[in-house]
């Protein structure tokens, strides 16, 4: 049986119509899974209900065995979440910043320093280190955002569209910490429209459309489901949503 960092069952989110409905998939310990979806497809909702930033009407999350809702606390401690809009406090300096968030995980203070630069120095932000972060470009934010994000060294590490607006340079590091991270045994849940890195980085992906996952595998194996042999993610994604809008119009 493998253990599993994640574990959705029936998860359901309800506003004016169903954003997530009944959605189920697992994500494996040491495993890079790629969630993908047209807008609207619930993927950024179905993610803030995993990271516990929003309550699920129905369903049961599991975060390496630990119930998310009877068990918030240490299910949330070894995970982390990146939002697509980076959430830092601009007047704190990126070393500033890392060291308030080790102190709310309880880091004692010269492992956060030390976990602090390596992580700043990985990211290639060393020479900013101490420049207020009012000043950064999206890019350097998004960075100082995922360096704050595994400061706690998380288990899980969630991502919602990390490289949008990110120069090539910039999208090439992040992609290395998260690979990185990945081989190192940390698992990994991102969306992504940018279909090319979920080809190269993902081990799984699933596919959601209103709500509902409609397809779930390896390249290998959602070619076959979808019968295009040797096609790229790109046509399996586009032909997998097409007929799923096909399916709900004629039922």
């Amino acid at each position: 049986m493998p253990e599993y960092a994640l574990e959705v069952s029936g998860l359901t989110k309800i506003f004016d119509r169903p954003a997530v409905n009944n959605l189920q998939f697992n994500v494996e310990a040491g495993e890079f899974y790629a969630l993908l979806g047209p807008n609207g497809a619930g993927k950024t909702t179905s993610l803030r209900m995993v990271a516990g930033l929003l309550q699920p009407d129905a369903g049961e999350i599991r975060v390496f065995g630990n119930n998310a809702k009877t068990n918030p606390v240490d299910a949330k401690h070894v995970m982390a979440w990146v939002p697509d809009e980076p959430m830092i406090y601009d007047r704190l300096t990126p070393i500033e910043y890392l060291e308030f968030v080790a102190g709310l995980w309880g880091i004692e203070a010269q492992t956060a320093q030390k976990n602090a630069y390596e992580l700043l120095d990985w990211l290639a932000l060393s020479e900013n280190s101490h420049e207020r972060c009012e000043g950064f470009s999206k890019g350097m934010r998004q960075k100082v955002a995922l360096a704050g994000a595994l400061v706690h060294d998380p288990r899980l590490i969630i991502l919602d569209e990390p490289l949008t607006g990110l120069d090539a340079g910039s999208a090439r590091l992040v992609k290395d910490v998260l690979i990185e991270r990945v081989n190192k045994g940390c698992s990994v849940i991102m969306t992504t429209h940018i279909l090319e890195v979920a080809e190269r980085m993902a081990e799984r992906i699933g596919v959601i459309s209103k709500g509902r996952l409609i397809a779930e595998g390896t390249l290998e194996g959602l070619q076959k489901q979808a019968g295009r042999k040797n096609s790229s993610l790109e046509e399996i994604f586009l032909g997998l949503v097409a007929d799923d809008e096909h399916g709900q119009e004629a039922a």
